[in-house]
C-alpha cells in the first residue's frame, strides 16, 4: 500500500467530523446504522425466552437499550462471544439462537433524528469487508440468519437459499452481496467513501487544535467549516491544474456530510465483533462527543491507479478494521518464496486457472489445523489436487476446534477431521526428498505433530515431527493458514499501545485492545 507525501495534503483542505469509523464491514455497517438515528426498544408485544432478562427489559421499556444500563442486562448471559454486549444484541436479535430455535427479534427500531449523528465511513473496497476478499464458494460457520443485520431480513435478500435451518449456512459471496446490498436498502450509502485507504491516525496536542480554529464548536459549526473546507479545496486544484478526481473526492465527502446534517437514520452493533481493535470501538458513541480531535489521512483510490490524498479531523475514531488483514507467518526461511500463499483466496484462484493445478500435480500443502486450513483442503480435494496438511497439534487435542462443531451442520468439516485422524503419514526413518513416498496417501496425507522448517526454492518442503525426524516433499504449492492479525499500522507503533500488554502486539486472542466492555472506549 503506497504512503502520499503528507505535505501533498494543505491543510486548509481539512474537514472535521463528529465520527470517522475506519472499516466498512459489518461492524461499521451496524454502527452507520446507529449514527443515522435507529435506536433499539424493546417491542411491546414481543416476550423474550428468558425471563430474567425479560423482566430487566421491563424495567425500562420506555428507553432505548442503548441507554439502558449495558451492564445490568448482560449479568448471566452466555454465548459464544466473549463480548457482553455482542452476547446481549445476539440474545435481542436472535433469542435462543444457540440452541437452534428461530425466535422473532423483540427488538422494534424507531429512527429518530435526535440521536443522528454525521460521520463517515471508510472502506478499503465496497460496504462488506472481508467478505469480499474469502473464497466464494466454502460455507460460513454461522447460519446465514445469524449475519444479518438490522432492519432487512438475510432470507428476503437470498430468495434461492434452502430454507431448511439446518442447512442454511450461506456462502461469503451471499454474505457480502448481503452486506452491500444492506448499505443501499437501509439509505446508508451517503456516509461510506468506498476505495478508501487510511495511512494515519494521530491525537491532536491542544496547540494544534486551537490553530484548526472553532469548527468543533457544535456540530453545524462544524459541517459548515467542512463545506468552507471543500470549497477551498476545489477552488486551489482548479487553480493548480489537476484534474477533476480531487474535486470527485471533496465533493463525495461533502455530499455525505451534506446529506447527514439534513436526514437522519441509526442501527446497531455487529454480534460477531468481527473488527474491535479501537480508539473507540462498533458500540454507539456514549454521552455526547470525545474530548479533543484525532487526524485521519489516507488516500483514495481511482480507477487508472489514481490516488488522492484526503486530512479529516474527528472527535472520535471508530477501529472497525476486522482481525484478519494481517496472516500470521511461520517465520521460516523460504517464505516469501512464489509458491507459498497465505490466502485459501489464493488457492481458488490457482485451481480455477486452467491447467496450473489438478489431478497431475504434485501435492498441496496446507499449514494449520483450523476452520480456514480445512477450507483450503476442501478446496484442494474438490478439485481432485493431493493434500499434505501439516499441523502442530495432536489429533486428539482437547482445543481443536473441529471437537466443537456439529457433525449434522457441519459435515464437511468432521469429513476434513477423520481424514486428519485416519490418513496419518507413518512414524518412519527419513524421508527421500528425490523419490515418491509409497507411504502417501492418493488423496490426503495428514501430518500431526509436525512443524515446517524451511521452503526451499525448488519446491521442496523440510518438516520435522515430534520424534525429530526431517521429512522433505515436493509441492506445487503451499497455504500457511495459522491464524490472522489486525493490522493497525495507521496507528503510532502499530497501536500496540492500546494493548492488553503495551509491551506485545495486538492480538485478537492473545493481546486483545483493552477496551471498556460495555463503552467500546479505549482505556488507553
Amino acid at each position: 500500500m503506497p504512503l502520499l507525501e503528507e505535505s501533498s495534503v494543505p491543510r486548509d483542505c481539512t474537514r472535521t467530523v463528529p465520527v470517522v469509523i475506519i472499516g466498512n464491514g459489518p461492524s461499521g455497517i451496524c454502527l452507520s446504522y446507529l449514527l443515522n438515528g435507529y435506536t433499539p426498544y424493546l417491542d411491546p408485544m414481543a416476550v423474550h425466552p428468558s425471563p430474567i432478562l425479560f423482566r430487566k427489559l421491563q424495567e425500562a421499556k420506555h428507553l432505548p437499550i442503548t441507554e439502558q444500563d449495558l451492564e445490568y442486562l448482560c449479568e448471566g448471559l452466555e454465548g459464544r462471544s466473549g463480548n457482553p454486549v455482542a452476547v446481549l444484541l445476539d440474545t435481542l436479535l436472535h433469542p435462543n439462537a444457540d440452541l437452534g430455535f428461530e425466535f422473532p427479534s423483540v427488538l422494534q427500531w424507531r429512527l429518530e433524528k435526535k440521536h443522528h449523528i454525521p460521520h463517515l465511513v471508510l472502506g478499503k473496497a465496497t460496504p462488506g469487508g472481508a467478505w469480499h476478499a474469502m473464497e466464494g464458494s466454502m460455507l460460513t460457520i454461522s447460519l446465514g440468519i445469524w449475519m444479518e443485520l438490522p432492519g432487512v431480513n438475510y432470507r428476503d435478500l437470498t430468495p434461492g437459499k434452502r430454507k431448511v435451518v439446518s442447512n442454511d449456512r450461506a456462502t461469503p459471496d451471499e454474505i457480502s452481496s448481503y452486506y452491500k446490498n444492506y448499505v443501499k436498502l437501509m439509505g446508508l450509502q451517503k456516509n461510506f467513501v468506498d476505495n478508501t485507504y487510511v495511512t494515519s491516525v494521530q491525537k491532536l496536542h491542544r496547540s494544534q487544535e486551537n490553530s484548526i480554529g472553532n469548527e468543533k464548536d457544535t456540530v453545524n459549526g462544524q459541517l459548515n467549516g467542512v463545506k468552507n473546507g471543500f470549497d477551498y479545496c476545489n477552488k486551489n486544484s482548479t487553480e493548480n491544474g489537476q484534474n477533476g478526481v480531487v474535486n470527485g473526492f471533496s465533493n463525495e465527502l461533502q455530499t455525505g456530510m451534506e446529506n447527514s446534517i439534513r436526514r437522519g437514520e441509526i442501527g446497531e452493533e455487529d454480534e460477531d465483533k468481527i473488527g474491535k481493535e479501537g480508539l473507540k470501538e462498533t458500540t454507539g458513541v456514549s454521552q455526547g462527543l470525545s474530548q479533543g480531535l484525532w487526524e485521519v489521512r489516507g488516500y483514495q483510490q481511482f480507477q487508472g491507479d489514481t490516488h488522492v490524498p484526503f486530512s479529516l479531523f474527528a472527535e472520535n475514531v471508530v477501529l472497525a478494521t476486522g482481525a484478519s488483514d494481517s496472516p500470521a507467518r511461520l517465520g521460516v526461511e523460504g517464505e516469501d518464496l512464489p509458491y507459498v500463499f497465505h490466502s485459501v483466496r489464493d488457492l481458488g484462484v490457482a485451481v480455477s486457472c486452467h491447467g496450473k493445478l489438478g489431478s497431475s500435480s504434485d501435492p498441496v500443502l496446507v499449514v494449520g489445523a483450523g476452520l480456514s486450513a480445512a477450507d483450503a483442503v476442501l478446496c484442494a480435494l474438490n478439485h481432485r489436487v493431493s493434500v499434505l496438511h501439516a499441523f502442530r497439534k495432536r489429533t486428539d487435542d482437547p482445543g481443536i476446534i473441529f471437537k466443537q462443531l456439529p457433525k449434522t451442520l457441519y459435515p464437511e468439516y468432521h469429513r476434513v477431521y477423520h481424514m486428519m485422524c485416519s490418513q496419518i503419514y507413518p512414524a518412519s526413518p527419513v524421508a527421500n526428498p528425490t523419490d515418491p513416498s509409497p507411504s502417501l496417501f492418493p488423496d490426503y496425507t495428514s501430518f500431526p505433530e509436525h512443524c515446517v522448517l524451511s521452503f526451499q526454492p525448488d519446491m521442496h518442503c523440510v518438516m520435522k515431527g515430534s520424534n525429530g525426524v526431517l521429512r522433505v516433499f515436493k509441492v506445487s504449492m503451499v497455504l500457511v493458514l495459522i491464524g490472522t492479525y489486525p493490522n493497525l499500522f495507521f496507528l503510532k507503533d502499530q497501536g500496540q499501545y492500546l494493548g492488553l500488554d503495551p509491551s506485545r502486539p495486538i492480538s485478537c486472542r492473545q493481546n486483545p485492545v483493552d477496551i471498556n466492555p460495555y463503552t467500546f472506549e479505549c482505556n488507553a
